[in-house]
């Protein structure tokens, strides 16, 4: 009997309540409720609605659960997104070097006055060098307005050497002709090098990718029979940039080359 009556005194309480004795309630929150007095609470019927409630929570919580089990696969998309971005730049960078002016093929011709050759370009300085066995001797040759291409004489004595010819887009900050000699990093080839005539056909063994993105090839290393005939050639230019000339004598284990070149330009 007294639990009852001090219910009947609490809900008596209640009821004498307005709104204005919850200022933390909104109208929003109350617009079901009398505008002057609140509804006589039964614990019972609130309950039964919170656990209502939280029935409903549970059930869009699954339903989010089954929905998001499509994340990880959004996750790996995502994931792979940066793939293609960073595959995405290098594709970039290709199209960049495809948008580089294509190159006309070089013109070349041989002569039998090797001894003529030879004989002139003793006179001439820095004209007569020796490739040493395992190097690549290679000849910076930059674009100048006063010509509109490059040409090329070359012979040897004895053996043949490997030559090629490269075009460097890089805007050219000097005009000098230089001369610059690397070893070859291939050590796979252990076995002497078969001296004597041999075809275009053969391409050098020590010849390397190139992965200057800047780089452009106008003609493969190949070995050149220049000990029988003069090997000449020239190539217009494609615009500015510095011609790298390669004269490989990479895949000989033994032998030096003395080298009878001149590179000179044409208008």
């Amino acid at each position: 009997m007294e639990r009852l009556e001090a219910t009947s005194q609490l809900q008596s309480r209640l009821s004498s309540l307005s709104f204005s004795s919850f200022p933390g309630v909104t109208a929003k929150q109350c617009d079901n409720t009398p505008p002057d007095r609140l509804q006589n609470t039964n614990l019972s019927e609130s309950f039964t609605q919170s656990k209502d409630s939280m029935d409903d929570t549970k059930e869009d919580s699954g339903r989010l659960s089954e929905g998001n089990e499509e994340a990880p696969a959004e996750l790996a998309l995502g994931e792979g997104g940066e793939e293609n971005s960073s595959a995405g730049s290098c594709q970039l960078s290709t199209e960049m070097k495809a948008q580089m002016p294509p190159l006309n093929p070089p013109t070349t011709w041989t002569s039998a006055a090797v001894k003529e050759l030879k004989a002139k370009l003793r006179t001439e300085k820095d004209s007569v060098v020796t490739v040493y066995r395992g190097d690549i001797m290679t000849v910076h040759v930059p674009t100048v307005p006063e010509a509109n291409k490059v040409c090329w004489e070359f012979a040897t004595d004895g053996y043949d050497i490997g030559f090629g010819i490269y075009f460097d887009w890089t805007p050219v900050t000097s005009r000098s002709i230089t001369v610059h000699i690397s070893e070859s990093s291939d050590d796979e080839d252990e076995e002497e090098e078969l001296e004597g005539p041999v075809g275009n056909g053969d391409i050098e063994k020590g010849s390397k990718t190139h992965t200057n993105s800047n780089l452009s090839e106008i003609l493969p290393v190949y070995r050149q029979d220049s000990h029988l005939s003069v090997q000449g050639g020239s190539h217009e230019f494609p615009g500015e940039g510095t011609y790298l000339l390669k004269f490989d004598n990479s895949y000989s284990l033994w032998r030096n080359k003395t080298l009878y070149y001149r590179v000179y330009y044409s208008a």
